[in-house]
């Protein structure tokens, strides 16, 4: 319903708005509009009166009523229509021979109508009388006439009434308020309604180097709560802080306020680029984020589609055109599709923009390419071509092959320690594993000294913490002189075959002599003088010996008996030494402390054959 005399602005507001249910007019105070049957017609506050003759039927409802200041509230519309009965007076007229003034009279009377409405809390009623003067002549050809009344009182957001006429016996009409909700989130009613509780500030953009910092301006006691998005109608992302990098900054950018600590606070928005558009310093930050991707699709029937996808923080006016190489993509082409800012755009997670087309019965063995050109830009973008799938996969292919390559390389490096175990394994005729750490027993020099002494005692030491099983003649003389040191030796080595793991024989340069002098002594197997060999650990040291021979003769002793050698600055090879007795030739040699790492990896590989073993007990059993 418009209202006569109307500005241009009320108009625009009340079509905005009549698709939220709530119409906007253009009155300050209580109005009546009454047909031209009505003469001088008034509105002003009246009583419930139950005798009223005027039949009256009404339609009502809330809209928004704003003085020429624009400031608006909520006021109610009550449609009427009258019905006044003029049966007597047609009687009258016509057998009656009165003067001219008379039937002036007859033909005008004064007439009224009551409508009362009443809010939900209350027990009176508020009423409001219309009076008018009735032309009967005209009123005997219209019967029903309407009658449009504009209430101006104050009506709170959600309030519910009753309006009624005041004559008996008429229905009631409930009417509930619209909400504050419903009313306050209209941007455009926001600033024209005192009773919604907007927040008003504006923003003064100030442009730094890397940011754009956010100034609030306004009259607001707290600082307000911020929330940006792309759009008008996009997702609005919070704001921890009032800067924005510049490299986020486009022309659609618009900014939400509100006031945390008010539930009743209603946001408001403020587009500061909406107007003069993004400074032309920062236009180019806005296609760095136009981003496209081209893919190839089968469709049901078997053909093939070109699928593309343009990214954008705002939605935007442009065609895309379709070509067949990346080096002929310049200049006109036939096969352009245009796309608009206001249809199939769609906003994803991050709050960007997508709108998305498809090229159909595309020929996929030629490159297939897009180019893209949008209104407001001064450069084309392009071209995006679609990705060869089977080329890419061959790329994968040769990627992946070179990465293992470049990984076995590195593993070679830094094990290649391990893999001389390996070989070596090979070479003896056996597979071995690496990586457990078994038992270890240090057997002393039999010509211990306190240095040699303390050097043994610092290699076990280290051997522990490296997370070896250590046990050190040194370390156990309590246990020997229980057992005594033969059965002592033989416990020890029955631990070795449970768990795995190697015997470190340490040799000093007397001991190597003292070797030489026995295998001499014992050639055959026969001792012929031991009483050359007279400190602690003699007896262990010989027994070793005797040990070591045996497994000589099995092929086995190299895969139990290690040799150290302290205090010496050779070069030379773990493999054997040919200077050393006969006894210990072909026995894994390592040199202490060069060698310290070559003798923890040795350590580390433990023979997986059972029967070797087995072989190795037995000739224990036969040769001792």
């Amino acid at each position: 319903m418009f209202f006569p005399k109307w500005p241009l602005w009320c108009i625009f507001f009340s079509l905005c708005l009549s698709a939220c249910g709530l119409e906007f007019i253009d009155y300050g105070s209580d109005a009546v509009i009454c047909p031209q049957v009505f003469s001088d017609c008034t509105i002003e506050n009246g009583l419930y009166n139950p005798e009223d003759i005027v039949d009256v039927q009404l339609e009502a409802s809330f809209k928004l009523c704003c003085k020429p200041t624009r400031d608006c509230a909520l006021c109610l519309v009550i449609e009427t229509e009258v019905s006044i009965s003029t049966d007597k007076e047609v009687e009258e007229g016509s057998h009656s021979g009165t003067d001219g003034e008379d039937d002036e009279d007859k033909r005008n009377e004064k007439s009224s109508m009551t409508v009362c409405y009443q809010h939900a809390a209350s027990t009176l009623p508020i009423c409001k009388k219309v009076e008018f003067t009735v032309n009967c002549t005209t009123l005997a050809h219209q019967n029903r006439n309407k009658v449009s009344m504009v209430i101006t009182d104050v009506f709170h957001f959600s309030s519910q009434i009753s309006v009624y006429p005041s004559k008996c016996n008429y229905q009631t009409k409930k009417l509930v308020a619209p909400s504050e909700a419903k009313v306050c989130s209209q941007e455009l009613l926001q600033k024209y309604i005192p009773m919604c509780p907007v927040l008003t500030f504006s923003i003064n953009p100030v442009y730094k180097e890397n940011h754009i910092e956010l100034q609030i301006v306004g009259n607001n006691k707290t600082h307000p709560s911020l929330c940006v998005k792309y759009e008008e109608k996009g997702h609005c992302r919070r704001l921890a802080q009032t800067t924005i990098p510049l490299y986020s900054v486009a022309p659609c950018m618009c900014i939400e306020g509100w006031d945390d600590d008010d539930p009743r606070s209603q946001r408001s928005q403020i587009c500061p680029f909406d107007k003069a558009g993004l400074p032309l310093h920062l236009q180019h930050f806005m296609w760095k984020n136009v981003s496209v991707n081209v893919s190839l699709s089968k469709m049901s029937d078997g053909s093939t589609a070109l699928l593309w996808n343009l990214t954008a923080p705002c939605r935007l006016d442009g065609e895309v055109s379709l070509c067949h190489k990346a080096s002929v993509c310049k200049g006109k082409n036939n096969h352009t599709q245009k796309f608009v800012s206001v249809s199939k755009w769609k906003q994803n997670s991050k709050g960007l923009w997508e709108r998305q087309g498809a090229y159909e019965n595309i020929d996929e063995t030629i490159s297939q390419c897009v180019m893209m050109k949008i209104s407001g830009a001064h450069q084309e973008f392009g071209p995006f071509c679609a990705v060869d799938t089977g080329r890419w996969h061959w790329t994968l292919l040769l990627v992946g092959v070179m990465l293992l390559v470049c990984l076995t390389v590195l593993m070679i490096y830094f094990l290649r320690d391990y893999v001389k175990k390996w070989a070596w394994s090979w070479r003896h005729g056996g597979f071995i594993k690496i990586g457990k750490k078994g038992h270890v027993l240090l057997l002393s020099p039999p010509d211990v000294d306190e240095a040699v002494s303390e050097l043994v005692c610092q290699l076990g030491s280290q051997l522990c913490s490296q997370g070896f099983s250590v046990s050190v003649d040194q370390w156990c003389r309590k246990d020997q002189c229980t057992m005594g040191p033969l059965p002592w030796l033989y416990s020890q080595l029955q631990k070795l075959d449970n768990m795995g793991g190697r015997v470190l024989l340490v040799l000093t340069q007397k001991a190597i002599e003292k070797t030489e002098e026995w295998t001499l002594s014992n050639k055959g197997g026969e001792v012929r003088d031991q009483q050359q060999i007279r400190t602690p650990y003699s007896d262990l040291f010989t027994t070793s010996l005797f040990i070591i021979q045996t497994r000589k003769e099995l092929g086995t002793a190299a895969e139990r008996f290690i040799l150290v050698k302290v205090d010496s600055h050779q070069k030379q090879s773990h493999s054997g030494d040919r200077r050393l007795p006969e006894v210990l030739q072909g026995l894994p040699l390592f040199l202490l402390p060069s060698q310290g790492q070559s003798l923890t990896a040795e350590l580390t590989v433990i023979e997986t054959d059972m029967g070797s073993r087995e072989k190795t007990r037995t000739g224990w059993r036969m040769k001792i």
